[in-house]
């Protein structure tokens, strides 16, 4: 029996290429957008989803359950960029990116899990970013969100282990997908303390993405997880100067990987 895939943010970018690539190889996936109907390329299901709003995250999972009988691998891909010194974001974005990026996640495990539960098995990935491992410049309210997220992670792992549920993390580098045209972009304001450390930093972070990795390096990390009989708490896909960076942190004192950072950003 093909295993049934749900798959976050499906209708672009990351999620877009892991849900191709898993449909590819003969699995039932289900992907989710806030307006399905607009995609029209998509060669999977679109199921309409808002991770913010906990009935549709409801509704979304009472439908794939109800077209395929079983739930047995959830991916929570779907999330949004921000940028921005921390003094000059709004709190209003603050708040939405942790709705995105963190609540969303949270609302979607609890409801994918008494079905799981149920069936004594099933895997929920959760794609974070190597930003979680860091307090990045400029990028402070992201690697929060995606940290937090992580940590979770660790701790409902362990919760529901004993149910025959496994959990995992993936934590993707830059790829080359349109994040940097969806995310938040607190304005450069002119005159702003911040203003020129801030616009060279947006600068550089955009041409990461850019010239970032190609998304079907995530798909084939993913279809891998998937294959793995007992799922690591931690993966880390991209180049490997950022996964390496993740190492560094580990072993440098503080100030030492502070000043790496800074040198990099050109602060």
């Amino acid at each position: 029996m093909s295993k049934v895939v749900l798959i976050t943010g499906g209708s672009s970018g990351i999620g877009k290429s892991i849900g191709e690539f898993l449909h590819q190889k003969g699995f039932v996936v289900y992907g989710t957008s806030r307006n399905p109907e607009k995609i029209t390329n998509s060669i999977f299901p679109l199921v309409a989803l808002d991770v913010r709003d906990k009935q549709s995250i409801l509704n979304c999972v009472a439908e794939v359950i109800q077209k395929s009988g079983r739930l047995d691998i959830v991916i929570n891909n779907a999330g949004v960029g921000i940028t921005g010194p921390i003094e000059e974001i709004p709190t209003e974005e603050i708040r939405n990116n942790f709705e995105t990026n963190l609540f969303g996640p949270i609302e979607v495990m609890k409801a994918v899990l008494p079905q799981m539960r149920e069936q004594k098995s099933g895997l929920i990935i959760n794609i974070t970013s190597i930003a979680g491992y860091m307090g990045l410049p400029y990028r402070g309210i992201y690697s929060a969100s995606k940290g937090a997220l992580e940590l979770i992670t660790e701790a409902l792992r362990m919760e529901v282990k004993s149910f025959g549920i496994q959990i995992t993390n993936v934590a993707p580098g830059d790829f080359a997908t349109n994040i940097a045209a969806g995310r938040y972009h607190a304005p450069v304001v002119k005159g702003s303390a911040y203003e020129v450390p801030y616009g060279n930093t947006l600068k550089e972070m955009d041409s990461h993405v850019d010239s970032g990795s190609n998304p079907n390096e995530m798909a084939e990390a993913i279809f891998a997880i998937i294959q793995t009989n007992k799922p690591k708490v931690h993966y880390k896909v991209g180049a490997f100067m950022q996964k390496f960076s993740i190492v560094l942190k580990r072993i440098l004192p503080d100030s030492v990987y502070e000043k790496m950072l800074m040198n990099h950003y050109k602060l």
